[in-house]
């Protein structure tokens, strides 16, 4: 009997495929059924070659060598998931499978997971793609039922496999040209160095802020406070405060509005990172990484998306689960839900997924018996489904102008007038949010009553305040977010439909390469940049920072996602790219290039070429850069007897050819002995042997 096999992405994704699917016996590496078969990856089982794997001599980093443009790309297993990928590839394989399903998330992620280990498998079968958005059994059922061909799917494959090369190409060779030519490992990302830049500018803009004073001047009657413009001068600021003691301060405008604030919207998947920092301090993997596992438990929605709106065929569903929030939230009033669904449909705003909301399955299992972090996240989430989706924020706002000695001073005072949606917003803050951030600690603030045009503050007091410039603050996980999201906006069209650094899905990802890699460093809840972040950086050319053009980048990408431009046009562009670093590099000047390097003590000269000889990390090394000549620290001959080369021998040797070591291990008699080490040269390679001095 045939059969198609699923392949999902975890095994937590294919035992709820398996439950739906009826697929219950239980083999090693999947799972089978009457008519299925379900397997999974383990996240990417497979990844890109590196370098040295097309060609030996890449072993051995020179600029000469570059550029490296793969004409066939080479895909490589780990070896800690090579059990799994045979398992995989015996299934597509096997005689009885006569198709394949691709159940790997749906995104540009699972498109690349599934494709890699198709090709690596050399498997050519038809292939059917799973999309949903839950992980519910309703929607797994309803996702089996309306499947598509998976060239449905292929422009968002081809540009998966796109982004994936280009991170490639501009990573190894850029990363390789610079750390060549200066000498020092600096590391080039195709996002990941432009989210540096920011950090830098914004780090360079604090140290160098120079702050000024200004001044304002309040008039108060004992009850209503007003305040001048801010006044640059301290000496205007003294004689406008004595000129209006005691002087007559006439009311020359009272003008009240009713005003509203609408609704958030719901949540993508960034601006809800950004809220779990603000609120919680997550950082943005901490908060993805919770996300996709309430995905896997069938608690919220598919979590990678960039939409904060549903479509209308969803509208029955949303304002079912708008009416169960009490349920989930218990610091809410069914009188505090809204009912404004309409507000938070919009199908032209759905791409590939909707925003991220709890399930029906959530409501019914309930989030008790989660961990308290993620039930903070839960929270987070259904609240905002409440905010979302109620009723306006009324309030009234009263502006008052008086006039003294010629000069105008302003008060402006707010009234709540209904509450609506920040009803809820502040009951989920003040039960679950221990410190509210900063932005939210103000208070509104209401103007009395009794004041009229043409009334007179009596006795007015004047008084001068002090104030001063602030600094930009640095980035948190939550700024930075919004930075990349934005990046570059100013240089697009308002109708651009995506901005910015990355993708929802990939920057956590991104600012947590650029902690571990050194580049920047986690202070409190701030992100800065490390120094040797900010060294890149001011070695890196205008074009390889620029938010501008990779923001592009990302635009283009979902132009091929739509089919409008193709995997040839944009990889000409980034092949383009690597030759203009390679360029560049190639005119960075002598000095420029020893930037990073120490005075260094010469070591003794090389028997080759007769240069100075220095030490490095791992060898002492010929200065020519044309000369291959190296004493290597650890060295097979000296590792045979549990020895390594330090700085005296190396200098003896250079100097006399013979340097005499002690305490060399035999393991043939297991002892240890004393002998002279002495340098010859073979081809202009250093070769070694022992000599025994003799006895006296």
């Amino acid at each position: 009997m045939s059969k198609f096999l699923v392949i999902a992405e975890k095994p937590s994704v294919a035992q709820s495929y398996a439950k739906n699917l009826s697929a219950y016996k239980k083999e090693d590496g999947y799972l089978e059924g009457e008519s299925c078969i379900i397997s999974w990856c383990l996240g990417h089982l497979a990844e890109y070659a590196q370098p040295e794997e097309y060609d030996p001599k890449y072993e051995k980093w020179q600029f000469d060598d570059l550029p490296i443009l793969p004409q066939v790309w080479k895909l490589k297993v780990s070896r800690d998931k090579k059990k799994q990928f045979d398992v995989l590839k015996s299934l597509m394989n096997r005689a009885d499978v006569d198709y394949l399903v691709n159940g790997c998330d749906a995104g540009r992620e699972g498109e690349l997971i599934f494709q890699r280990v198709y090709d690596l498998a050399g498997c050519r079968k038809p292939v059917k793609r799973l999309w949903i958005s839950s992980m519910e059994d309703t929607a797994i059922r309803t996702g089996f039922q309306t499947m598509k061909g998976a060239e449905e799917y292929r422009n968002i494959c081809m540009a998966a496999v796109c982004r994936a090369q280009a991170d490639w190409l501009i990573g190894m060779n850029g990363t390789r040209a610079y750390t060549t030519c200066y000498f020092k490992r600096l590391v080039v990302g195709r996002v990941q160095t432009p989210t540096l830049a920011m950090l830098a500018e914004r780090q360079d803009k604090i140290e160098h802020f120079q702050k000024e004073a200004f001044y304002k001047v309040a008039l108060t009657d004992g009850r209503l406070t007003v305040v001048s413009e801010n006044i640059a001068n301290e000496e205007a600021a003294d004689l406008l405060a004595s000129l209006c003691m005691d002087s007559e301060a006439v009311i020359t405008q009272v003008k009240r509005e009713q005003k509203k604030a609408f609704p958030p919207k719901l949540y993508d998947l960034t601006s809800l990172q950004r809220e779990a920092n603000r609120y919680f301090g997550y950082t943005a993997k901490k908060t993805l990484d919770m996300l996709q596992e309430l995905y896997e438990e069938k608690l919220v929605t598919y979590p990678r998306t960039d939409s904060q709106f549903v479509t209308e065929d969803m509208r029955d569903t949303v304002e079912e689960l708008v009416g169960k929030m009490p349920v989930l939230l218990p610091f809410l009033d069914y009188g505090q839900l809204g009912h404004n669904i309409t507000r938070v449909i919009n199908n032209a705003k759905v791409s590939d997924h909707h925003a991220i909301l709890p399930t029906k399955e959530a409501v019914e299992k309930g989030i008790s018996d989660l961990t308290a972090d993620k039930k903070n996240l839960m929270m987070l989430v259904c609240q905002q489904l409440v905010q979302a989706t109620g009723e306006e924020y009324q309030y009234e706002q009263t502006d008052i102008t008086v006039k003294c000695q010629g000069h105008d001073f302003t008060a402006r005072g707010k009234v709540p007038v209904q509450m609506g949606f920040k009803a809820a917003g502040n009951a989920f803050k003040n039960q679950c949010v221990k410190a509210k951030p900063e932005e939210e600690t103000e208070k509104e603030t209401s103007i009395p009553y009794g004041y009229e045009e043409g009334m007179t503050l009596s006795p007015a007091k004047a008084e001068k305040t002090v104030h001063f410039t602030s600094p930009p603050k640095p980035f948190n996980e939550d700024t930075l977010l919004a930075a990349m999201e934005t990046a570059g906006n100013k240089d697009f069209d308002s109708e651009t439909e995506k901005k910015g650094l990355g993708t929802p899905a990939t920057r956590a990802g991104i600012i947590e390469k650029l902690v571990s890699s050194g580049y920047a460093v986690r202070k409190g809840k701030q992100i800065l940049p490390s120094t040797e972040g900010r060294e890149l950086v001011n070695v890196m050319p205008a074009y390889l920072k620029s938010a501008a053009m990779t923001a592009e980048w990302e635009n283009q990408l979902l132009m091929m996602e739509k089919g409008q431009i193709t995997d040839t046009q944009f990889m000409g562009e980034i092949t383009s790219l690597v030759g203009k670093i390679l360029s560049v590099c190639r005119e960075i000047p002598e000095t420029e290039r020893r930037r990073f390097q120490k005075a260094r003590e010469v070591i003794g000269k090389c028997p080759v070429c007769g240069s100075d000889v220095y030490e490095g990390k791992q060898n002492f090394y010929c200065s020519n850069r044309q000369c291959d000549f190296a004493l290597w620290k650890e060295n097979r001959f000296l590792g045979s007897m549990e020895k390594t080369l330090d700085k005296k021998m190396a200098v003896e040797l250079l100097d006399k050819a013979c340097t005499h070591v002690k305490g060399l291990y035999s393991r043939k008699k297991d002892i240890k002995f004393d002998a002279d080490l002495l340098l010859t040269l073979e081809d202009g390679k250093p070769r070694f042997h022992l000599e025994f001095p003799k006895k006296k």
